[in-house]
């Protein structure tokens, strides 16, 4: 019983001691709305600083969240369609009309920093399907053909590239292909310092080697007579499919 007494009394001191710190805080908070009413005239330029302040700082958080937002979803985009490019097999590459393929390659010179990219293929291209400037601001002009496996490249079609890269004033010509080079095509390639991308070393491109590092290895990649002959295993004689184009 007395325990129950004790127990009741602690609990009405508390709510008293609540009540007196309410108390005061309620006459805290009046005392402070008659002394801001009281000096507002000489306040009042001091609280609609802070305030415009506080709206300034609400509206550049804002901003700054939003940028953060929009780099970091730009670089998610960037990163899913690099590896989307990389998943592209060269048999999804054969599928390709000679627009997309040529896309294809304007999106691989992008994603390895060059600049200025642009596809200028169709009917008056002058030998040229893509245009831009490597990373180290040389400018370049890339001819793509999109040649079904068992086709070859011939001299006089990498001849043409030397007239485009005289007409775009370009500093390095690249010939990409889905096929290989002939002996000549390849060493006449090599001798006038165009970058010969054969389907091997677009296979790699593809893949995610960069193109500087292809040009590196230019002239190589296509292997002896063992290798063409695995390739003619591989490929055979396969018949062209409608649109592909064979050079004549």
């Amino acid at each position: 019983m007395a325990a129950g007494t004790a127990a009741r009394g602690r609990r009405a001191a508390a709510r008293r001691q609540r009540r007196r710190r309410l108390g005061a805080a309620s006459a805290g908070a009046v005392l402070l709305l008659i002394l801001l009413a009281a000096s507002w005239s000489t306040l009042w330029p001091y609280v609609v600083g802070a305030a415009c302040l506080c709206g300034l700082g609400a509206v550049a958080w804002w901003w700054w969240r939003t940028d953060r937002a929009l780099r970091g979803g730009d670089r998610r985009w960037r990163q899913e369609e690099a590896v989307r490019a990389g998943h592209r097999t060269l048999a999804e590459v054969d599928a390709m009309t000679g627009t997309e393929f040529e896309e294809l390659v304007a999106a691989l010179c992008r994603r390895d920093g060059c600049t200025e990219v642009r596809r200028v293929g169709g009917s008056h291209d002058n030998g040229a399907d893509v245009v831009g400037r490597l990373p180290d601001g040389r400018t370049m002009v890339v001819q793509c053909k999109r040649f079904v496996p068992t086709s070859t490249i011939r001299s006089r079609d990498v001849r043409d590239l030397l007239g485009s890269a005289v007409h775009f004033h370009a500093d390095v010509a690249v010939f990409v292909t889905t096929t290989r080079f002939s002996g000549p095509s390849g060493s006449f390639a090599v001798q006038n310092g165009i970058i010969a991308v054969h389907r091997d070393l677009l296979g790699l491109w593809n893949s995610g080697a960069s193109l500087t590092s292809l040009i590196e290895v230019n002239g190589s990649g296509q292997g002896d007579v063992r290798h063409r002959a695995r390739w003619k295993q591989t490929y055979g004689t396969t018949r062209r499919k409608p649109g592909s184009k064979r050079p004549t």
